[in-house]
């Protein structure tokens, strides 16, 4: 079972959501990153995603852009990420990178999956590459043992999304809204009928993984409710914003602790 898989578990077994967090690495510095992701995890954060910054992002919201191109302009490089998935591996977390493709073509497919599992890192999230055209990541997360999370939305058709969670491994990702990250006041109405629909398909492939929902939680009563439905509650926009909007670092950490802690008394909250 890999470490995401265990988290996972282990959240079941609480008879709760597991709550997930997210920060580019690089930001608001390379330190100041890692001191807010390990701070979130001292504070309930279950699974991490460490962000790989990019200058091209189809998913990102304008709050993670900003927080992309502040990374990007400190000099954030692809061996920062790693530094960051190690450091906050150490701390016992499951950490998983999410990226875009091309940084990962790159570097080089087989190079990138040897360099983050040294790192420690437990697999990736790749919002815009689909498992039928990912043959080279199928391959070399097999070889590393690395999970690997594709993304399910409201207009996945019946075929693509049985596809797409035969070859997830980890969790299965749902985006609750159609369009880019960010808090919302409201989370999506399409999100409960999305996993239910998720975990119908499953069933009927024989395939077994917990469904995480992402985009647009930003508190603990949103979480909770999300909780109610999801096995995972995935939040990225609302810990950037904490980064931020702070008159420094090292309020925006602890900002950053006291969002997790809500969130995280959210997803132990829903039921």
């Amino acid at each position: 079972m890999s470490r995401v898989a265990e988290a996972f578990a282990k959240a079941t077994a609480e008879n709760r959501a597991a709550l997930v967090g997210y920060l580019p690495a690089g930001f608001p510095t390379q330190q100041g990153g890692i001191d807010a992701l390990t701070a979130m995890v001292g504070a309930g954060v279950d699974v991490v995603e460490v962000g790989l910054p990019y200058s091209d992002p189809v998913l990102d919201g304008p709050t993670i852009q900003q927080a992309a191109d502040r990374a990007l302009a400190g000099g954030t490089r692809i061996k920062d990420v790693l530094a960051t998935v190690e450091a906050v591996a150490a701390t016992g977390a499951a950490t998983v990178v999410m990226t875009y493709w091309n940084p990962v073509l790159r570097y080089g497919v087989e190079r990138f999956a040897a360099d983050l599992a040294a790192a420690g890192g437990a697999g990736l999230i790749t919002p815009d590459l689909t498992p039928d055209s990912g043959a080279d990541w199928l391959a070399a997360s097999d070889a590393r043992d690395l999970d690997r999370i594709f993304l399910v939305a409201p207009s996945s058709s019946p075929e693509r999304t049985a596809m797409t969670v035969k070859a997830c491994r980890g969790f299965v990702y749902a985006t609750a809204v159609m369009g880019v990250t960010g808090a919302r006041e409201q989370t999506s109405e399409a999100a409960p009928p999305l996993v239910a629909r998720i975990k119908t398909i499953m069933r009927e492939n024989g395939v077994e993984l917990p469904v995480g929902v992402g985009l647009g939680v930003s508190n603990g009563t949103q979480a909770a409710e999300v909780a109610s439905y999801a096995d995972g509650v995935i939040v990225g926009s609302a810990f950037v914003r904490r980064l931020l909007d702070a008159p420094d670092v090292a309020t925006g950490v602890a900002g950053c602790a006291e969002l997790a802690a809500d969130l995280a008394a959210g997803v132990r909250a829903r039921r």
